[in-house]
């Protein structure tokens, strides 16, 4: 139970905190790698720890279906799919995306799941009428918002915070500070709440990978929608939550947004980069959208020293694999790698 709320446990917990060797000997930082694309289903990754505690939620409330919304090739949506399957719920995804013209990367594993997928030109509208579909066929709907992130979504990440406390101590590495993908903010505010509950040295930095809509810049506009979030936890959990609203202002929210590259999920060389070089140094391989902006991010400020020589660092891998398989990410690799591929010399 965390902050008064319940589980179903399907996940083979605790995932694994090992060290990159290579890559801490070749940038002279100690980097360790937590292991959260290892969850168990579908592929894995992050939104499964969220997924436990909305599971249960729906199910108490005697819901038949799960339906989410996100981009086209939403990793949330499909380990929301995932679930549905395992527990015999149906599932829908929502994106206001177009149609990509090939059926590949998520979307290929939506439908092996059984999970349709509906192109909406409009979210909210799109959104309503989908529930209202299959509500009119008799299901009663659960819907959990884009990433899972709301104030029941925070809880997979304050537990995996507490979990990661107690491997950095058996390490010799509470010092440690923890870099983490911020996009819906879920995992990053849940982190940031189960660091302060179990009073942990570990410090914590976002590395934010898409734009926020607003009149200011990219921090300015992250906090204001971080602020709201914030308040919205504080009300949803009052005294059994760690933060009251009037903490909001004290708070050291360490998020970079050098590393948005002007948009979310684009085709950058410098993420394929790091992904190469990761690939090739400890066979992990990170996504273009996510993972591999906050590994970037890692390895730059190591090379330029905003990272201490031997200061210890853990790069949380929240997974995303199918992301290397979108069409517009994998036209770019495949011209790159192309060397790789020998024909016709023997």
């Amino acid at each position: 139970m965390m902050f008064g709320h319940e589980k179903i446990e399907f996940l083979h917990l605790p995932t694994p905190l090992e060290k990159l060797a290579n890559v801490s000997e070749d940038i002279g930082v100690n980097v360790y790698c937590k292991r959260d694309d290892l969850t168990n289903l579908a592929t894995g990754g992050n939104k499964l720890r969220k997924l436990e505690y909305f599971l249960k939620d729906a199910i108490d409330q005697g819901s038949t279906m799960l339906i989410t919304e996100g981009g086209a090739q939403t990793n949330h949506g499909r380990l929301t799919a995932a679930v549905a399957a395992k527990y015999g719920l149906k599932c829908a995804i929502v994106t206001e995306d177009e149609y990509p013209g090939e059926i590949s990367a998520n979307l290929l594993l939506d439908g092996m799941l059984g999970c349709p997928v509906y192109f909406v030109k409009d979210m909210k509208s799109g959104r309503q009428a989908v529930i209202d579909k299959y509500e009119a066929e008799g299901e009663k709907v659960y819907y959990i918002p884009m990433g899972g992130s709301n104030e029941l979504g925070i809880l997979g990440y304050a537990e995996a915070a507490m979990e990661l406390n107690d491997q950095a101590k058996e390490l010799g590495i509470d010092d440690a500070t923890i870099f983490v993908t911020v996009g819906s903010l879920g995992t990053y505010l849940g982190m940031l709440a189960g660091l302060k509950k179990c009073n942990s040295k570990l410090k914590l930095r976002g590395i934010n990978v898409l734009p926020y809509p607003g009149d200011g810049s990219d921090k300015e506009n992250l906090l204001a929608y971080m602020h709201d979030y914030f308040d919205r936890i504080c009300d949803f959990y009052g005294d059994d939550f760690v933060y009251t609203k009037e903490d909001f202002g004290s708070i050291d929210f360490d998020i970079s947004t050098d590393y948005i590259h002007g948009a979310y999920n684009n085709a950058i060389e410098e993420v394929r980069d790091v992904m190469y070089y990761l690939a090739r140094k400890e066979a992990i391989i990170i996504d273009p959208c996510y993972t591999g902006k906050t590994f970037e991010a890692v390895v730059a400020e190591a090379r330029r020293g905003r990272i201490k020589p031997g200061e210890n660092i853990i790069f949380m891998h929240t997974g995303g694999l199918p992301g290397i398989y979108t069409k517009h990410h994998r036209k770019e690799m495949e011209k790159e790698l192309k060397s790789f591929m020998h024909t016709n010399e023997f």
